[in-house]
């Protein structure tokens, strides 16, 4: 089977990109030229996999399906095809096996909303996260800068014993402002939003056995 895809859209390189940001994974299978992307969220968050499944029509190699994890926790995950666009991605995010960031990473709106929907948290005190422990200090700056061109402030929160970042809460209204039009319904929570009636790019209603 041809295992090579076309040219990304550019809302589909956004998607991969705020993935990547969060809770994607790439990787290269030894022998294989080019890299592909794992989705992998929790069986919960159905509806947001098949949002990107929908999205990534073109790219996506089989349906979504439903796996055990650790202890009780199920997961549902797809993958992509293997891509030359990604393994130009693949060899900016990662460093011997590990996620880095780009010195020069430019953020768009979808890409933040990805990125959020992965790996943002609202607190009970109105603090909203984005979990990024498992970057080292210089690329959490990095993450912090280029939220900065978006005209977001933000710092860095102490979280046992790593960080994340923390929005400043007169940051919150713009955060919202450039993100809710993207989020699904399911993951309006980590806004605090109930009041979007549609999302650009909303997601298709998809069987999967």
């Amino acid at each position: 089977m041809d295992n090579t895809v076309e040219r990304l859209n550019q809302f589909q390189k956004s998607v991969v990109i705020g993935s990547i940001l969060g809770d994607g994974y790439m990787r290269i299978v030894p022998g294989r030229q080019n890299a592909f992307l794992e989705i992998n969220h929790a069986a919960s968050q159905r509806e947001y996999v098949l949002w990107k499944y929908h999205v990534l029509e073109g790219i996506r190699a089989g349906i979504p399906t439903e796996r055990h994890g650790n202890g009780s926790r199920r997961a549902i995950r797809f993958n992509t095809r293997q891509a030359e666009e990604l393994t130009l991605l693949f060899q900016l995010f990662y460093r011997n096996g590990k996620k880095v960031i780009p010195h020069d990473l430019v953020l768009d709106p979808l890409m933040l909303a990805v990125w959020f929907m992965d790996d943002g948290s609202r607190c009970r005190d109105s603090d909203i996260y984005l979990n990024t422990q498992q970057f080292d200090g210089c690329d959490q700056l990095t993450l912090i800068r280029a939220l900065q061109t978006l005209e977001l402030e933000a710092t860095l929160n102490k979280d046992k014993e790593y960080k994340r970042i923390r929005f400043l809460k007169k940051s919150i209204p713009t955060l919202t402002k450039l993100i809710e039009p993207y989020v699904v319904p399911s993951m309006r929570y980590k806004i605090g939003s109930e009041s979007v009636e549609t999302t650009r790019q909303s997601p298709t209603v998809i069987t999967v056995g």
